[in-house]
């Protein structure tokens, strides 16, 4: 509700008992009273809660102050006893509308913590979990996607990353069927599966709050799924997207969960992993140094297109010792990683090489 309509709907109830401390006041110099001050909280908890505006009401007392000032007026004396109990009533009214403010905005944040934590892992009623949605701005029957952005350190609910970083999406993109909040540490974006540049736009602006750590940060981008269920399912993705980034090593800036599907697939039959990982790359454990060296060295050489000047580099080597490597690979597991025939094997047992942690654990 306006100011300009408070002004004329206030009901006179919140200033019951005014006109009359302020005469008193005036008369006898007194202060308030530690039972008039908590009737003047109470008046303005009640008119938080019942939505007036704090400046039409402060407004209001002051009318009346004026109202009420030819009687209460007289001596300078009783002109400043009259102004300090005007103060004393206002401050009073004013602490009682904060508190109760105060209150709500907790309330709301309860309110809406809750609903996220039943969104996220579907352990409410779908019903009754749509009807909350409507009051958070989501229509669930529509398809919707989640990204996830993980960084050098936890995003805390109410942040200034998390404030800048909703700030900067709300001002470009309608704030209806988006939501931004946390998660775990991580800063979350559920919009419209079929407005991706929202969910873009949110991985670029969360780089740019995080600044120069943007190094160690990953933003991941579940597939759209419709239903509340398909916004769960969606932020299972983005999720797994981040471990299996995590895992592989690989590199943003942005992740889409469609892109990773192959290596779910693969980590899917587990025994059959471990068994192609060690019949193709356990004869690397044989090398001086053990396998890590050389199925470093093939990672690089893959992630690099094949590329031997480019995997040396992100080595820090030279493409002589490289090319040892390479050799020394071929006599160990009689599968040439130049050879496009046996490149696809090696490749994949490598995928599933990361998937294990493997040499690190063993098979």
């Amino acid at each position: 509700m306006g100011d300009q309509h408070d002004r004329h709907e206030l009901p006179e109830r919140y200033l019951d008992g005014f006109a009359r401390t302020l005469a008193e006041a005036a008369a006898t110099g007194r202060r308030l009273t530690r039972e008039e001050l908590k009737i003047r909280r109470t008046l303005g908890e009640q008119a938080a809660d019942a939505g007036h505006g704090l400046r039409a009401l402060v407004v209001a007392h002051l009318a009346a102050t004026r109202a009420a000032w030819p009687a209460a007026g007289g001596s300078a004396e009783s002109s400043l006893a009259t102004l300090a109990a005007v103060e004393q009533a206002i401050d009073a009214f004013a602490e009682g509308y904060e508190r109760a403010q105060r209150l709500t905005v907790r309330r709301e944040e309860a309110a809406r913590r809750e609903f996220i934590d039943d969104l996220l892992y579907g352990r409410s009623d779908l019903g009754r979990l749509a009807e909350r949605a409507e009051r958070f701005g989501l229509t669930l029957s529509r398809a919707y996607a989640v990204a996830v952005a993980e960084g050098p350190s936890a995003y805390a609910e109410g942040g200034p990353v998390a404030r800048r970083v909703e700030a900067a999406v709300l001002a470009r993109f309608d704030s209806h069927n988006t939501l931004l909040t946390t998660k775990n540490g991580r800063l979350l974006c559920i919009a419209p599966g079929d407005e991706d540049e929202i969910l873009l736009h949110f991985a670029k602006q969360v780089y740019a709050a995080t600044g120069a750590a943007g190094t160690a940060l990953r933003v991941a981008i579940g597939r759209a799924q419709h239903g509340a269920g398909g916004v769960v399912q969606s932020y299972e993705e983005a999720l797994a997207a981040l471990e299996m980034a995590d895992r592989l090593g690989l590199a943003g800036p942005v992740l889409r969960a469609a892109d990773l599907l192959v290596y779910p697939v693969l980590a899917r039959d587990r025994q059959a992993l471990v068994d192609l990982v060690a019949h193709t790359l356990g004869p690397l454990t044989a090398a001086r140094g053990g396998a890590g060296p050389l199925l470093d060295t093939l990672a690089a050489y893959f992630d690099s297109g094949c590329v031997a000047a480019e995997a040396a580099r992100r080595l820090s080597l030279s493409v002589r010792a490289l090319t040892y490597r390479l050799e020394r690979i071929h006599k160990l597991t009689d599968a040439d990683p130049a050879d496009p025939a046996h490149r696809y094997i090696l490749q994949t047992a490598v995928i599933g090489a990361r998937l294990l942690d493997w040499p690190h654990r063993p098979l």
